[in-house]
């Protein structure tokens, strides 16, 4: 069967262009398309969140970029090109940075939303047309620190080692830092079968959000304790005799040191340091202990922090403590957000790995992937810049001077986000491409347009690691490129001795042929399997059930410490600021701000009526909230729901991230996005 054969002439069986849940839809219409439910596909069950009832709307509007752009950079007038003359301009471009910097003097930013081909050609045009380490991705800011610790305890990382329907069969299911019902709504219906079948739900955040709402019980820690919260649950759960010590002793390593490491963790001691009472510590370790099947999923707001992958260990202890890692309606998984967020790092975009979650340190992985590219493995880089890092060195004397940025918007969601913007500005060459005049497609040199969701076709790896195809359903507008198209004419204009196909398919075949034998290992999907069975799930339905993916088949166990955040309140910046995503919205809001039936009422700054009547400031006043990097400027928004410690910045807009610390986590290099040290005042 062909792609046009699972159409028909009205309709196309795709995916939703937001979140990790990738929920399946259909598409009618050839130019202005309207969605209506798939109710066969497993993840949503013909359910949309209003995100994705609207995405639609995507098309249409005036902002969308038909032609490519270059800006004179003297007096900042954008004027229209031919695409051989924009791609001879960025092939020059990186010619002049290579000359004065080498192979490094030219880097790569990709997206956690980028597909499967997208991404994996991404990876491999760094590494092969332009010779350069200098890769990474938003994606890193993501999901790192959980993908860092389920490494190191399992041996492999799937965000998801189970599908999301096995939470409705768990006894306990414990969300830290996860606001699900407003970032991803179609799985809440989840946790409303869970309670009704009589399991338990258990919100760990510093808000009461609507998640909270659901839960049975809800814990509001300070910002940045999540870790010790763990560590005082697994020292009552050991106090208790609630572990499971033949599991533990059969399929784990590192136990001992485990638990003589939260021998201290008195719940008086969690109380001091998170602000969670001891008796509700208490009533968290009881509901765990002696349940057959606890499950505990962690998500931003637990991993966004400088400890991120030790906090994501210590959840990891607990569930494996328990014996739970491997059963059936428990164990540990972590909630992906971006769209393709597992996908995406899984072939190529991470500063260290290779086609299929291979280590790009790896002498046997180097040689497999070249083999497939066709190049000698010593051509192939080492490891280069996180992230942060890599935007950081921008424009230095040891950073590269030009950058090819696919599919992020980088000035609205990087941390420190002003200082990164200066690192933007100072770059030699700045190559957006782009479906709109996004933040940072506004300081390029050239700005190419590029195809969106429903023009085109690609997959995406969801949250549970079920690889789906988003099937192109409408034509693109005239003067578009797909990004794969835009990789092959820079790779023909290089010199490259490697192919870049620009059909889909047959960069799927290939990523297949990259990833076969590695952790992540595509080789045995096609697009016609997809098809067929609604999804492919890599690696299996469930992991972990016989044994780990470390050679010897156990989980490792690592005793961490709470360490705190990197900033503290003081005297000059006495609260804690976190951030995260309201639910009309969807990361840098570059889509989803440009969607008119989606309510955009621009930023707020939410605080507990505590916090608001010591500063005089009520509901609606502009109130300015200020950090060591910056400050802003937003409307009061008064709740008793939060922590009258802390306030909350959602990120959707230019503004949140100017405020928050570039501080990284030591293992994942994750920025510390949920709390730092901030005023708060009265008036503009």
């Amino acid at each position: 069967m062909t792609q046009t054969e699972t159409q028909t002439e009205t309709q196309t069986e795709t995916h939703c262009p937001y979140c990790s849940l990738q929920c399946g839809m259909r598409l009618a219409g050839r130019r202005t398309p309207e969605v209506s439910a798939w109710e066969e596909f497993p993840v949503n069950r013909g359910a949309l969140c209003r995100k994705g009832w609207a995405a639609a709307g995507l098309y249409g509007g005036r902002e969308r970029l038909t032609s490519p752009l270059v800006r004179d950079r003297e007096t900042g007038e954008w004027s229209a090109v031919s695409w051989d003359h924009a791609l001879d301009r960025v092939a020059a471009g990186i010619r002049a940075a290579q000359a004065a910097g080498g192979p490094d003097g030219v880097a790569v930013f990709g997206g956690g939303g980028l597909t499967n081909e997208k991404a994996y050609s991404l990876g491999k045009f760094a590494r092969v047309a332009l010779g350069t380490s200098q890769i990474d991705y938003n994606g890193r800011w993501c999901m790192s620190s959980a993908a860092s610790a389920g490494i190191r305890a399992f041996g492999l990382d799937r965000g998801l080692p189970f599908p999301l329907a096995d939470v409705e069969e768990t006894d306990v299911l414990v969300l830290v830092g996860s606001n699900l019902v407003e970032t991803m709504p179609p799985a809440a219906r989840h946790l409303d079968r869970l309670r009704e079948r009589g399991g338990k739900v258990v919100v760990i955040d510093p808000r009461r959000t609507p998640t909270a709402d659901r839960a049975d019980l809800h814990l509001q820690p300070v910002p940045g304790t999540d870790l010790a919260l763990a560590l005082g649950v697994l020292h009552l759960l050991v106090a208790a005799g609630a572990v499971d010590p033949s599991y533990l002793a059969e399929r784990t390593t590192g136990w001992e040191d485990v638990r003589d490491s939260v021998a201290s963790w008195w719940p008086e001691r969690v109380e001091r340091v998170t602000g969670i009472d001891a008796h509700e510590v208490r009533a968290l370790a009881a509901m765990l202990g002696g349940k057959p099947r606890v499950m505990v999923l962690t998500a931003r707001g637990a991993e966004q922090h400088s400890t991120g992958s030790d906090t994501v260990l210590a959840w990891i202890n607990v569930a494996l403590a328990l014996g739970m890692v491997g059963r059936r309606g428990a164990g540990y998984g972590c909630l992906t957000g971006q769209g393709n967020g597992q996908g995406g790092r899984e072939h190529g975009q991470k500063a260290d790995q290779l086609p299929g979650y291979r280590r790009i340190d790896d002498p046997a992985a180097r040689a497999h992937v070249a083999g497939v590219w066709g190049v000698h493995p010593d051509a192939l880089p080492g490891p280069g810049r996180s992230a942060y890092e890599l935007l950081d060195a921008l424009g230095t004397p040891e950073g590269p001077s030009a950058l090819l940025v696919l599919g992020s918007n980088i000035v609205v969601s990087a941390p420190r986000a002003t200082h990164v913007t200066s690192r933007l500005e100072a770059l030699d060459l700045l190559v957006v491409c782009d479906v709109v005049m996004s933040e940072t497609a506004a300081l390029a040199d050239v700005v190419l347009p590029v195809t969106q969701w429903a023009e085109e076709t690609g997959t995406m790896t969801n949250l549970e690691g079920r690889v789906v195809l988003r099937q192109r359903a409408i034509t693109p507008p005239s003067g578009v490129r797909t990004d794969l198209q835009v990789l092959a004419g820079l790779a023909e204009r290089l010199g490259s001795q490697a192919s870049f196909p620009t059909d889909p398919e047959e960069v799927f075949a290939e990523l297949g042929q990259a990833s076969a034998g590695g952790p992540a290992d595509y080789s045995a999907i096609t697009y016609q399997r997809i098809r067929d069975e609604k999804g492919v799930l890599w690696g299996g339905e469930r992991l972990f059930a016989e044994s780990f993916a470390h050679p010897d088949g156990r989980a490792r166990m690592y005793a961490v410490e709470h360490r705190g955040a990197a900033e503290q309140p003081c005297a000059d910046y006495p609260v804690h600021l976190t951030t995260g995503r309201v639910l009309a919205q969807y990361q840098s809001g570059a889509q989803t701000r440009r969607v008119r039936s989606l309510p955009d009422d621009g930023p707020f700054v939410e605080m507990h009526p505590l916090l608001a009547g010591r500063l005089g400031v009520a509901q609606g006043d502009a109130v300015r909230v200020a950090t060591r990097r910056g400050e802003m400027t937003a409307p009061a928004k008064v709740v008793p729901t939060i922590r009258p410690d802390t306030v909350f910045v959602p990120f959707h807009w230019v503004g949140a991230n100017r405020l928050t610390n570039d501080a990284l986590d030591p293992a994942s290099r994750m920025p510390e996005f949920k709390v730092c040290a901030a005023s708060v005042v009265a008036g503009a």
